[in-house]
């Protein structure tokens, strides 16, 4: 039988929020959260849907059967009724006006003329018994036809045997012939009596159509055969939506058992599992995929295969962790909607999972809270929050002892993180330095506003970084470093330059003295090159002097030598 017929059967719980859906395996058992849902009748219905699916069109069938038989075996008991009434009164009819006739017979007058016939069959029978083209004809004792009631002209002077086929034996026998079914003019069927009058003079004939005499029946007939017909077509088309609904109902089982399939394999990828906790009845829902986050092994064929007791479950959470009795009284004490908790369950491994439920608290038709969610495993995500925490502690420590200021902005200009550094270059309170603020908000605070024209070393800024100078207030020089980041913002670090500045003046001081000294020096390297050019032409000058005098030496030592020799060359 279909879900929706099992439903309005069950009596039992079924939630508010999650609706009334179940899912069939072949054997006819409720599955999934479906179980938590169903009522036992619930099952009964299903384990007994493939046999009623069968039984319903073969009860159907038997009943119009029954009741077309029934009304057949009626209506042809109604025809008998009809034949033998209308026989009856035919009967009766005729007696009545044989007596009649015969009395004024045995008066010893002669058969009564056509007038007085008239009226006396008129007198004698009843205008009720007269209709539904009943006609008496009275003949005479040659069977000639001398009146008529209702009067109908073209009958009188006829022979009884023209007008009524298979007369012969009416008019014969008369009373012991009873009742005959007769054909008139047209070829109509008739039931027809006789009665012979007294002394030969004549005799009573009746009949009456078949056609007339059976309308009653045929309206019966047609009246039944439509309540019959109607009857027939409103089964058929029960049964038919009995059919269609079954149809709908196996293909929406089919749907449903896909969509669950779908959704344990979504929850068990995902790591992730559904809870729905009967908190007055202590009974916790499990899907199949939170028994796989745990590696908890169950057997999916038994009935409550995935509700677990409270106690088994509080035993899985760690105890330094929420509690479900902490969770239980912030929904049936504090009153509270939504339940947000983080905490550790074992494995069946023996490891701890962090575990994350969000659920909400729903109330049933009677009033029962529940809490419905999902929980999921956030193991690597709380390593990785603790390891981001670490690291984060430790990139605060670092920037926190950098001896320079250290600022970052985000793209929208608002504050990220900051120094105590940076808070003492501008004297800002650290409860104003909080992440979020924006520049302009922050700077406003500043106690050391700057000043000076920004200085962009060796006259250069690209796009994404620069570097200038300000000189503050109180007479110190700082050097900021700012550079973009990937998401817009910008990172910037201050130095402390006052020194170098009081270096570069003394620097710069000593570099004045240097020139004056080389100027003294260029000066002093004039005058000894002046001096130098005049050693130099006093050089010259004394070369030539020495050269003479070498030249009159040379003179001198040739004259000495040649007048030695020739003060030699006489002695000789």
């Amino acid at each position: 039988m279909a879900n929706a017929d099992a439903r309005s059967a069950s009596a039992g719980f079924q939630d508010s929020a999650a609706g009334g859906i179940g899912k069939r395996h072949s054997g006819g058992a409720v599955s999934g959260y479906a179980r938590i849902l169903s009522h036992p009748a619930y099952e009964n219905l299903l384990s007994s849907e493939e046999f009623l699916r069968r039984l319903v069109p073969v009860l159907i069938v038997l009943f119009l059967a029954v009741v077309a038989v029934a009304r057949w075996v009626q209506i042809n008991k109604f025809a008998e009724q009809i034949i033998d009434t209308n026989r009856a009164e035919l009967h009766f009819i005729a007696e009545l006006l044989e007596e009649r006739i015969s009395d004024q017979l045995t008066d010893g007058g002669a058969l009564p003329g056509e007038e007085d016939l008239e009226r006396i069959l008129r007198d004698t029978v009843s205008a009720r018994y007269l209709g539904r083209q009943r006609q008496i004809l009275i003949t005479d004792k040659e069977h000639n036809i001398v009146a008529t009631v209702p009067r109908v002209s073209r009958y009188l002077g006829r022979n009884l045997h023209s007008l009524v086929g298979n007369a012969h034996l009416l008019t014969m026998f008369g009373r012991a012939a009873a009742s005959r079914e007769v054909v008139v003019e047209d070829n109509t069927e008739a039931l027809a009596v006789h009665r012979i009058l007294s002394n030969g003079m004549g005799g009573i004939t009746l009949y009456q159509p078949k056609e007339p005499m059976m309308e009653n029946w045929r309206y019966a007939v047609s009246t039944n055969v439509s309540l019959f017909v109607g009857t027939s077509s409103i089964l058929l088309v029960i049964l038919y939506a009995y059919f269609a609904q079954s149809a709908r109902a196996r293909e929406a089982d089919s749907i449903y058992l896909l969509a669950q399939n779908r959704f344990e394999t979504a929850l068990d990828r995902g790591k992730c599992g559904l809870w729905d906790w009967d908190i007055s009845r202590g009974r916790i829902y499990w899907s199949d995929s939170m028994f796989a986050l745990l590696g908890i092994e169950h057997d999916k064929r038994q009935t409550n295969a995935n509700i677990l007791g409270f106690q088994k479950v509080a035993e899985l959470i760690h105890p330094d962790d929420t509690s479900l009795y902490s969770v239980a009284d912030l929904v049936l004490v504090e009153q509270a909607d939504a339940i947000d908790k983080v905490f550790r369950m074992r494995h069946e491994n023996g490891q701890w999972l962090w575990t994350r439920i969000r659920a909400q608290v729903v109330h049933n038709r009677r009033g029962e809270p529940h809490l419905i969610g999902i929980a999921f495993d956030v193991t690597e995500q709380e390593n990785i929050r603790r390891r981001t925490r670490t690291i984060s502690t430790r990139l605060h420590d670092a920037i926190e002892n950098l001896s320079e200021a250290f600022v970052l902005w985000d793209h929208r200009k608002r504050l990220v993180m900051c120094n105590s550094k940076f808070q003492q270059l501008h004297g800002l309170k650290p409860e104003l330095a909080v992440p979020g603020v924006p520049y302009e908000e922050l700077m406003e605070q500043a106690g050391n506003p700057l000043q000076g024209t920004e200085i962009i070393q060796g006259g250069k800024d690209s796009g994404d970084s620069r570097s200038y100078e300000v000189k503050l207030r109180d007479g110190r020089w700082l050097q900021f470093n700012e550079r973009r980041t990937q998401d817009g913002g910008y990172v910037s670090v201050g130095n402390d330059i006052t020194a170098i500045k009081r270096h570069e003046k003394q620097l710069m001081d000593s570099e004045l003295r240097q020139k004056a000294t080389i100027a003294d020096l260029s000066q002093s390297r004039q005058k000894l090159e002046i001096q130098a050019k005049q050693l130099e032409e006093l050089a010259d000058k004394h070369e030539k002097e020495r050269t003479r005098a070498e030249e009159a030496n040379r003179a001198k030592s040739d004259f000495l030598a040649n007048m030695s020799h020739e003060l030699r060359t006489p002695l000789n």
